[in-house]
């Protein structure tokens, strides 16, 4: 039996009226119970009553009707998915996110444009520290990460720039640096830092010894937290200072935490996609393309 045959049923079916059912198919009506008459063959039952005046269903067409129609449907419906997830309009797309690109506004961002156009491709997010992140685009475990470079990647991951933001200073409450507009690099020589959980040499890590080392001296690393949300925690409670994005000194306010400008031209945080450069998924594809598009100018 081919879908031809259940077109072909349903057409009839529906008009009662081959002549009808024929234009419906743009087929021929001799054609069309060519059609017909195959697939009572392959049956072995007559579906339809057919007269000079009327075309009726047979009790077997109408058993055989019930099956067909939702058999149809199933299919059509099949084939409607795959051509979507051909295009990329179909699908799941995991997605991993450091913290700070909530804050940073740029995944919700992100996401919003996506749903507008993809409203059929279904977003599954998980928040994973920049590490963690690659570790799980390499195993296949996601398709697209929000990670706070510099990051030391296998040649397998791609990386593109969306967003740069200059680095502010996060103090205790009480410090006395609060007093001052602006920090200068210089007078944090003998200050304790907080610093993300990260591997040396990658995220804020690395930020924090360049800042050091442009200004002659080398950090202490005094404490460190699961991600910049637990390391601020930290430096509210007065464990040290750290270095955050701009973006939270307007979206993560406690209690015994103050924001302040560094002076002079402060080093900028870079917020990027990571992908597989392979990747084959078409929804995913999609959505690299639209990252693309969506690059902050300077980024």
């Amino acid at each position: 039996m081919e879908l031809r045959h259940l077109r072909a049923f349903l057409a009839v079916s529906e008009t009662l009226h081959f002549t009808q059912a024929a234009e419906r198919l743009g087929l021929s009506p001799p054609a069309l119970t060519e059609q017909i008459q195959g697939l009572e063959a392959l049956l072995g039952a007559r579906l339809f009553r057919r007269t000079k005046r009327s075309v009726a269903l047979t009790d077997a067409g109408r058993l055989f009707l019930q099956e067909a129609a939702p058999a149809l449907a199933q299919v059509e419906r099949a084939e409607r998915i795959g051509r979507l997830a051909g295009r990329g309009e179909r699908g799941i797309v995991v997605i991993g996110f450091a913290a700070s690109a909530a804050f940073s506004g740029v995944l919700a961002a992100s996401v919003n444009a996506w749903r507008a156009i993809h409203p059929e491709v279904e977003l599954r997010l998980q928040e994973l520290e920049t590490i963690p992140q690659l570790t799980a685009l390499a195993a296949g475990q996601l398709d697209i990460g929000f990670i706070r470079p510099p990051i030391q990647a296998s040649d397998g991951i791609a990386t593109t720039p969306l967003l740069q933001e200059p680095l502010w200073l996060a103090l205790p409450a009480f410090h006395k640096l609060c007093a001052l507009a602006e920090v200068a690099p210089a007078q944090l020589a003998d200050e304790p830092f907080v610093s993300p959980d990260f591997d040396t040499g990658t995220g804020f890590h690395h930020h924090t010894m360049a800042l050091g080392g442009a200004a002659g001296f080398t950090p202490r690393i005094a404490h460190r937290g699961r991600d910049l949300v637990a390391v601020v925690s930290l430096v509210g409670l007065g464990l040290g200072v750290a270095l955050v994005p701009e973006s939270f000194r307007h979206c993560v306010r406690l209690p015994g935490l103050e924001y302040r400008k560094l002076a002079g031209t402060p080093p900028r945080a870079e917020l990027a996609a990571a992908f597989r450069r392979n990747e084959a998924a078409p929804a995913t594809q999609a959505f690299i393309r639209q990252l693309r598009r969506q690059a902050v100018p300077g980024a």
